[in-house]
């Protein structure tokens, strides 16, 4: 009987691969989906394995779904694989598992290689419990959002970031999560493979001291422990939407509801805070003018 086979593939050396995926590849299916053909011949290549590929990604998922699904009615059996590490992990394919099972054909876990649970496990930090959340959004507002819903998180926390925006990530996380301990997994099972350990700010130094950041990187954050951050403040949630362009009245009733108190009790929790200001003030001006010494 046609199965959908999902085959976890490497993560960066090329051995990282069950003798279960080869013998899928090479003798179970009769077409491969992945997300780049170029980079999944590699891997088929160092194995001596041919098959058909069809491209498979973001941008064309909705159609070659269908074309699964048909290679499937067709009493072909199909592998899907992603560039590195376990399909549907951080990328495309829900559409044709759920496809798939629409019409009752079997779906099949072949399980590998994953730099979530590598980073994790090497991470030195809890794994009792963790949070897993893809990759760190690209636009700033979206990406500091992310950081602060995670504040007060009980679990460790997992994140993928690119290396180009890791650094403002980093920031990010220094100013919202402080001191939190935190490890940056980078090119993990290849060649440089490097952990850096520490809070946000002395990785982020690091990082800058080197000029450029290259390879495939995994963020391990730790969990809260119960620690209070700025994130619990009513104020502080009011402050960061009005810089989103949000209007005071309209922000205090968002974030009222989300925070499940009255209106007026976070109305006067940014009053009590933007007097607070206003009164330390005029302490700072005074002791910045020199007139002031006598």
């Amino acid at each position: 009987m046609p199965a959908l086979y999902l085959v976890a593939t490497p993560i960066g050396n090329l051995e990282d691969i069950t003798f279960r995926a080869i013998r899928i590849l090479r003798e179970e299916v009769d077409l491969i989906a992945c997300e780049d053909t170029r980079q999944t011949s590699k891997l088929l290549q160092h194995y001596g394995i041919h098959k058909p590929l069809l491209s498979y990604h973001e941008h064309n998922e909705v159609a070659r779904a269908k074309e699964i699904v048909t290679a499937l009615q067709d009493d072909q059996s199909v592998a899907l694989v992603s560039d590195a590490g376990m399909p549907l992990i951080s990328d495309p394919g829900y559409r044709v598992v759920t496809a798939a099972i629409a019409q009752n054909f079997k779906v099949v876990p072949v399980p590998g290689p994953s730099a979530a649970l590598s980073a994790l496990a090497a991470s030195g930090l809890a794994t009792d419990r963790f949070r897993f959340i893809g990759f760190v959004p690209q636009k700033p507002a979206a990406r500091r959002r992310v950081f602060e819903e995670i504040a007060n998180e009980s679990a460790t926390v997992i994140a993928y970031e690119s290396p180009h925006r890791v650094i403002e990530a980093l920031a990010d996380i220094a100013e919202i999560l402080g001191e939190r301990t935190m490890v940056l997994a980078r090119e993990l099972t290849k060649i440089h493979e490097e952990f850096l350990r520490g809070t946000a700010q002395s990785i982020r130094e690091e990082l800058e001291r080197r000029g450029s950041v290259k390879g495939e990187i995994t963020l391990v954050i730790a969990r809260a422990e119960n620690n209070i951050t700025a994130v619990e403040d009513p104020s502080f949630q009011v402050e960061r939407l009005e810089r989103e362009g949000v209007g005071r009245m309209e922000a205090i009733k968002r974030i009222a509801k989300q925070m499940g108190l009255p209106k007026r009790e976070v109305y006067r929790l940014v009053s009590e805070q933007g007097s607070s200001r206003e009164d330390k003030a005029p302490d700072l001006v005074r002791r910045s003018d020199p007139e002031s010494h006598g």
